[in-house]
Protein backbone atom coordinates (compact mmCIF):
# COMPACT_ATOMS: atom_id res chain seq x y z
CA UNK A 1 0.00 0.00 0.00
CA UNK A 2 1.32 3.22 -1.41
CA UNK A 3 2.18 6.24 1.39
CA UNK A 4 -1.01 8.33 2.60
CA UNK A 5 0.02 12.08 1.25
CA UNK A 6 2.06 13.86 3.24
CA UNK A 7 -0.34 17.11 4.68
CA UNK A 8 -0.42 21.01 4.31
CA UNK A 9 3.34 22.21 5.41
CA UNK A 10 3.45 23.01 9.67
CA UNK A 11 6.04 26.00 9.86
CA UNK A 12 6.70 24.55 13.00
CA UNK A 13 7.97 21.31 11.59
CA UNK A 14 11.51 21.19 10.38
CA UNK A 15 11.92 17.53 9.39
CA UNK A 16 8.89 15.31 7.96
CA UNK A 17 8.96 11.75 7.25
CA UNK A 18 6.23 9.72 6.14
CA UNK A 19 5.64 6.69 5.43
CA UNK A 20 9.19 5.80 4.52
CA UNK A 21 10.28 1.98 3.41
CA UNK A 22 13.66 0.69 2.33
CA UNK A 23 15.10 -2.58 1.58
CA UNK A 24 18.39 -3.97 0.43
CA UNK A 25 17.89 -7.17 -0.88
CA UNK A 26 14.88 -9.14 0.28
CA UNK A 27 15.93 -7.63 3.81
CA UNK A 28 13.43 -4.53 5.07
CA UNK A 29 15.13 -1.90 7.28
CA UNK A 30 12.33 0.47 7.47
CA UNK A 31 8.66 -0.11 7.00
CA UNK A 32 6.41 2.71 6.64
CA UNK A 33 8.62 5.10 9.16
CA UNK A 34 6.81 7.55 10.31
CA UNK A 35 8.32 11.11 12.13
CA UNK A 36 8.35 14.44 12.82
CA UNK A 37 11.17 16.87 14.05
CA UNK A 38 9.76 20.58 15.00
CA UNK A 39 12.29 23.51 14.63
CA UNK A 40 15.00 23.72 17.26
CA UNK A 41 14.47 20.30 19.01
CA UNK A 42 17.16 17.59 20.15
CA UNK A 43 15.46 14.62 18.72
CA UNK A 44 17.66 11.74 19.52
CA UNK A 45 16.54 8.29 18.25
CA UNK A 46 17.51 4.75 20.13
CA UNK A 47 17.29 1.18 18.98
CA UNK A 48 18.88 -2.13 18.74
CA UNK A 49 22.19 -3.03 16.55
CA UNK A 50 20.54 -3.82 13.01
CA UNK A 51 16.84 -1.53 13.02
CA UNK A 52 17.62 0.85 10.95
CA UNK A 53 19.06 4.65 12.73
CA UNK A 54 21.69 5.04 10.97
CA UNK A 55 19.97 4.14 7.35
CA UNK A 56 17.16 6.65 8.44
CA UNK A 57 19.92 9.50 9.01
CA UNK A 58 21.22 8.85 5.57
CA UNK A 59 17.36 9.67 4.23
CA UNK A 60 17.17 12.64 5.98
CA UNK A 61 20.40 14.35 4.52
CA UNK A 62 19.75 12.40 1.27
CA UNK A 63 22.26 9.82 0.93
CA UNK A 64 19.56 7.45 0.53
CA UNK A 65 16.18 7.47 -1.41
CA UNK A 66 13.22 5.84 0.45
CA UNK A 67 11.90 2.92 -1.79
CA UNK A 68 8.40 4.80 -0.70
CA UNK A 69 7.13 7.66 1.08
CA UNK A 70 9.00 11.13 1.19
CA UNK A 71 11.42 12.80 3.30
CA UNK A 72 10.41 16.77 3.20
CA UNK A 73 12.99 19.57 5.31
CA UNK A 74 11.12 22.77 5.26
CA UNK A 75 8.17 21.41 2.84
CA UNK A 76 10.91 20.81 0.33
CA UNK A 77 11.06 17.01 -0.59
CA UNK A 78 14.53 15.79 -0.89
CA UNK A 79 13.72 12.52 -2.90
CA UNK A 80 12.86 14.82 -5.82
CA UNK A 81 15.81 17.11 -5.82
CA UNK A 82 18.21 16.69 -8.65
CA UNK A 83 22.08 15.94 -7.91
CA UNK A 84 23.16 19.47 -7.92
CA UNK A 85 20.04 20.54 -6.00
CA UNK A 86 21.24 18.08 -3.09
CA UNK A 87 24.57 19.23 -3.17
CA UNK A 88 23.35 22.80 -2.31
CA UNK A 89 20.91 21.28 0.06
CA UNK A 90 23.51 19.11 1.91
CA UNK A 91 24.81 22.49 3.46
CA UNK A 92 22.10 23.14 5.54
CA UNK A 93 23.52 20.07 7.62
CA UNK A 94 26.03 19.63 9.81
CA UNK A 95 26.77 15.74 10.28
CA UNK A 96 29.11 14.66 13.41
CA UNK A 97 30.47 11.00 12.66
CA UNK A 98 31.08 8.32 14.65
CA UNK A 99 34.91 8.21 15.78
CA UNK A 100 34.74 11.65 14.48
CA UNK A 101 35.45 11.10 10.67
CA UNK A 102 38.90 13.31 10.71
CA UNK A 103 41.28 13.41 7.76
CA UNK A 104 44.71 12.37 9.59
CA UNK A 105 47.07 13.87 7.72
CA UNK A 106 45.52 17.37 8.55
CA UNK A 107 46.06 19.36 11.72
CA UNK A 108 42.71 20.08 14.21
CA UNK A 109 42.33 23.33 12.54
CA UNK A 110 42.65 22.16 8.81
CA UNK A 111 40.09 20.04 9.30
CA UNK A 112 37.78 22.28 10.80
CA UNK A 113 38.52 24.64 8.50
CA UNK A 114 37.99 22.40 5.50
CA UNK A 115 34.07 22.42 4.99
CA UNK A 116 34.75 27.11 5.37
CA UNK A 117 37.27 26.91 2.04
CA UNK A 118 35.04 24.52 0.39
CA UNK A 119 31.20 26.02 1.33
CA UNK A 120 32.01 29.96 1.64
CA UNK A 121 33.57 32.76 0.61
CA UNK A 122 35.37 33.68 3.65
CA UNK A 123 38.89 35.30 3.95
CA UNK A 124 41.44 33.54 5.43
CA UNK A 125 40.94 36.06 8.54
CA UNK A 126 37.31 34.97 8.52
CA UNK A 127 38.12 31.77 8.23
CA UNK A 128 40.64 31.57 11.28
CA UNK A 129 38.74 33.12 13.51
CA UNK A 130 35.17 31.11 12.91
CA UNK A 131 37.52 28.32 13.60
CA UNK A 132 39.04 29.34 16.56
CA UNK A 133 34.96 29.84 18.09
CA UNK A 134 34.31 26.57 16.81
CA UNK A 135 36.97 24.94 19.09
CA UNK A 136 36.72 27.13 21.92
CA UNK A 137 32.67 25.84 21.86
CA UNK A 138 33.59 22.32 22.29
CA UNK A 139 36.01 23.10 24.49
CA UNK A 140 39.34 22.32 22.56
CA UNK A 141 40.44 26.31 22.46
CA UNK A 142 44.31 25.56 21.93
CA UNK A 143 45.01 22.61 20.25
CA UNK A 144 44.33 23.48 16.20
CA UNK A 145 48.37 22.31 15.86
CA UNK A 146 47.89 18.90 16.54
CA UNK A 147 47.44 16.27 14.41
CA UNK A 148 44.16 13.80 14.92
CA UNK A 149 46.40 10.66 16.21
CA UNK A 150 47.63 12.88 18.85
CA UNK A 151 44.30 13.39 20.42
CA UNK A 152 42.03 11.28 22.66
CA UNK A 153 38.81 9.68 21.49
CA UNK A 154 36.53 12.38 23.21
CA UNK A 155 38.79 15.16 21.70
CA UNK A 156 38.57 13.40 18.24
CA UNK A 157 34.80 13.77 18.46
CA UNK A 158 34.49 17.15 19.59
CA UNK A 159 36.84 18.32 16.49
CA UNK A 160 34.43 16.21 14.61
CA UNK A 161 31.78 18.56 16.14
CA UNK A 162 33.57 21.47 15.78
CA UNK A 163 33.94 21.16 12.03
CA UNK A 164 30.20 19.60 11.46
CA UNK A 165 29.21 23.49 13.12
CA UNK A 166 31.67 25.45 11.34
CA UNK A 167 29.75 26.25 8.32
CA UNK A 168 26.90 27.17 10.34
CA UNK A 169 24.25 24.77 9.59
CA UNK A 170 20.44 24.73 10.27
CA UNK A 171 19.88 21.10 11.24
CA UNK A 172 22.65 18.86 13.27
CA UNK A 173 23.14 15.55 12.92
CA UNK A 174 25.33 13.53 15.72
CA UNK A 175 26.06 9.55 15.14
CA UNK A 176 26.39 8.00 17.80
CA UNK A 177 28.91 10.40 19.73
CA UNK A 178 29.73 8.35 22.82
CA UNK A 179 30.77 4.94 21.40
CA UNK A 180 33.52 3.41 22.77
CA UNK A 181 34.13 6.25 25.29
CA UNK A 182 34.27 5.87 29.25
CA UNK A 183 31.67 7.10 31.16
CA UNK A 184 33.37 11.12 32.09
CA UNK A 185 34.15 11.76 28.51
CA UNK A 186 30.63 10.97 27.88
CA UNK A 187 28.91 13.22 30.00
CA UNK A 188 31.43 15.52 28.62
CA UNK A 189 30.39 14.83 25.28
CA UNK A 190 26.65 14.95 26.66
CA UNK A 191 27.33 18.95 27.99
CA UNK A 192 28.99 20.25 24.94
CA UNK A 193 25.82 18.68 22.83
CA UNK A 194 23.70 20.69 24.60
CA UNK A 195 25.84 23.91 25.01
CA UNK A 196 26.07 23.43 21.30
CA UNK A 197 22.33 23.24 21.17
CA UNK A 198 21.31 25.88 23.42
CA UNK A 199 23.90 28.53 21.67
CA UNK A 200 23.27 27.48 18.11
CA UNK A 201 19.64 26.99 18.32
CA UNK A 202 19.78 24.56 15.79
CA UNK A 203 17.33 21.39 15.31
CA UNK A 204 19.25 18.05 16.27
CA UNK A 205 18.92 14.50 15.74
CA UNK A 206 21.43 11.82 17.28
CA UNK A 207 21.31 8.28 17.30
CA UNK A 208 22.58 6.24 20.27
CA UNK A 209 22.34 3.17 22.14
CA UNK A 210 23.63 5.32 25.48
CA UNK A 211 20.95 5.88 27.27
CA UNK A 212 22.70 8.06 30.13
CA UNK A 213 23.23 10.79 27.02
CA UNK A 214 19.84 10.36 25.44
CA UNK A 215 18.47 11.38 28.59
CA UNK A 216 20.76 14.18 29.11
CA UNK A 217 20.36 16.18 25.99
CA UNK A 218 16.87 15.19 24.26
CA UNK A 219 13.76 17.32 24.39
CA UNK A 220 12.11 14.25 23.16
CA UNK A 221 13.14 10.21 22.69
CA UNK A 222 11.55 8.09 20.06
CA UNK A 223 12.77 4.31 19.77
CA UNK A 224 12.47 2.41 16.42
CA UNK A 225 11.90 -1.50 16.40
CA UNK A 226 11.82 -3.34 12.81
CA UNK A 227 11.73 -0.71 10.96
CA UNK A 228 9.54 1.69 12.15
CA UNK A 229 9.15 3.94 15.53
CA UNK A 230 7.19 1.93 18.25
CA UNK A 231 7.83 5.42 21.09
CA UNK A 232 8.23 8.48 21.29
CA UNK A 233 7.67 10.74 24.46
CA UNK A 234 9.56 13.60 26.46
CA UNK A 235 12.47 12.17 28.21
CA UNK A 236 10.93 11.99 31.64
CA UNK A 237 7.81 10.95 29.92
CA UNK A 238 10.09 8.22 28.11
CA UNK A 239 10.61 6.65 31.48
CA UNK A 240 7.80 5.65 32.34
CA UNK A 241 5.83 4.09 29.06
CA UNK A 242 4.21 0.88 29.42
CA UNK A 243 5.66 -0.74 26.78
CA UNK A 244 7.91 -3.76 27.11
CA UNK A 245 10.03 -3.51 24.52
CA UNK A 246 10.95 0.33 25.57
CA UNK A 247 11.09 -1.23 29.23
CA UNK A 248 13.39 -3.81 27.99
CA UNK A 249 15.96 -1.90 26.22
CA UNK A 250 15.81 0.54 29.14
CA UNK A 251 16.63 -2.06 31.47
CA UNK A 252 19.28 -3.95 29.09
CA UNK A 253 17.50 -7.35 29.53
CA UNK A 254 18.73 -10.01 27.74
CA UNK A 255 14.70 -11.69 28.11
CA UNK A 256 11.98 -9.83 26.99
CA UNK A 257 9.87 -8.90 23.31
CA UNK A 258 12.62 -7.15 21.63
CA UNK A 259 14.26 -10.78 21.29
CA UNK A 260 11.69 -13.14 20.88
CA UNK A 261 11.55 -12.26 17.46
CA UNK A 262 14.42 -14.43 15.57
CA UNK A 263 14.27 -14.33 11.10
CA UNK A 264 13.43 -17.58 9.67
CA UNK A 265 16.09 -18.76 7.91
CA UNK A 266 15.45 -19.74 4.06
CA UNK A 267 15.25 -23.82 3.30
CA UNK A 268 16.00 -25.41 0.70
CA UNK A 269 12.89 -26.88 -0.76
CA UNK A 270 12.26 -30.15 0.91
CA UNK A 271 14.55 -29.72 3.24
CA UNK A 272 14.27 -30.07 6.93
CA UNK A 273 12.00 -27.69 8.48
CA UNK A 274 13.93 -24.74 8.67
CA UNK A 275 15.51 -24.48 11.86
CA UNK A 276 18.80 -22.97 12.93
CA UNK A 277 20.65 -25.96 13.94
CA UNK A 278 24.54 -26.04 14.85
CA UNK A 279 26.93 -27.70 13.12
CA UNK A 280 30.37 -29.67 14.72
CA UNK A 281 33.77 -29.99 12.69
CA UNK A 282 33.77 -31.08 9.75
CA UNK A 283 34.85 -34.70 9.20
CA UNK A 284 37.39 -36.63 6.90
CA UNK A 285 34.97 -38.43 4.36
CA UNK A 286 34.93 -42.28 5.62
CA UNK A 287 37.31 -44.07 2.57
CA UNK A 288 35.93 -47.96 3.50
CA UNK A 289 38.58 -50.95 3.70
CA UNK A 290 38.91 -50.95 -0.15
CA UNK A 291 39.80 -47.31 -0.03
CA UNK A 292 42.58 -47.28 2.58
CA UNK A 293 45.59 -45.11 1.61
CA UNK A 294 48.60 -48.04 0.58
CA UNK A 295 51.22 -47.43 2.67
CA UNK A 296 54.88 -47.37 1.45
CA UNK A 297 56.50 -46.17 -1.79
CA UNK A 298 55.60 -47.10 -5.31
CA UNK A 299 59.68 -48.91 -5.13
CA UNK A 300 58.16 -50.77 -1.85
CA UNK A 301 55.06 -51.65 -3.61
CA UNK A 302 56.69 -53.52 -7.01
CA UNK A 303 57.07 -57.28 -7.27
CA UNK A 304 60.65 -58.75 -6.46
CA UNK A 305 62.60 -60.00 -9.47
CA UNK A 306 64.06 -63.61 -9.21
CA UNK A 307 67.14 -61.91 -8.50
CA UNK A 308 66.03 -60.93 -5.10
CA UNK A 309 65.77 -56.83 -6.04
CA UNK A 310 62.67 -55.39 -6.75
CA UNK A 311 61.42 -53.85 -9.66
Amino acid sequence: MPAPPAPDFDPATQIHIQGVSKSFGPKRVLDDLSLDVAQGESLVIIGGSGTGKSVLLKHVIGLLKPDRGTVEIDGVAIGKLGNREITEFRRRFGMAFQEGALFDSMTVWENVAFPLKRLSKMSQDEIEARVEECLTMVRLSGVGERLPSELSGGMRRRVGFARAIAHEPEILLFDEPTTGLDPVTTALIGEVIVDLNDRLKCTAITITHDMAIAFRIADRIAMIHQGKIIAQAKPDEFRDLADPRVQQFLRGEADGPLTETVEPVEKAPGKGTGKVTRKGPEKEPDKGPDKEPQKGSQEDRAPARPDGRKG
